[in-house]
């Protein structure tokens, strides 16, 4: 078996309005987020690749037009926390990139969360 990764970044506010109050994340806040998708396969294609790097540009593109700068209570359906982001970003590639097996999204260093199916 054989796995890529490729990392993306965006910066995002967002409010966790579900949680009680108080709670930091309550509050309207950003974060500088590390998105990795993983892709995998068991047979490299004709040119000896999992996915050419370059064929992953639509990622970058659609993370730059929908996510960067933005409120992602405006974009993301439900709340939008690490979880749901990883789940959003997965169905949304999914279809077009099938060896794609795993998101995982960062907001900081020292967190995250993947999103494996």
């Amino acid at each position: 078996m054989y796995t890529i990764s490729k990392q993306f970044s965006f910066s995002a506010s967002h409010v966790l309005d579900m949680l009680p109050d108080g709670h930091p994340c309550a509050r309207l806040h950003g974060h500088n987020y590390l998105i990795t998708i993983y892709l995998r396969t068991e047979k490299l294609d004709c040119y000896n690749f999992v996915k050419d790097f370059h064929a992953l540009q639509p990622v970058q593109d659609f993370i730059d037009k929908t996510l960067d700068h933005r409120h992602l209570n405006d974009v993301l359906p439900g709340h939008p926390t690490s979880e749901n982001l990883a789940r959003f970003i997965y169905e949304r590639f999914k279809p077009e990139l099938p060896e794609l097996f795993a998101v995982e999204v960062s907001e900081s260093p020292k967190t995250s969360c993947r999103y494996e199916p």
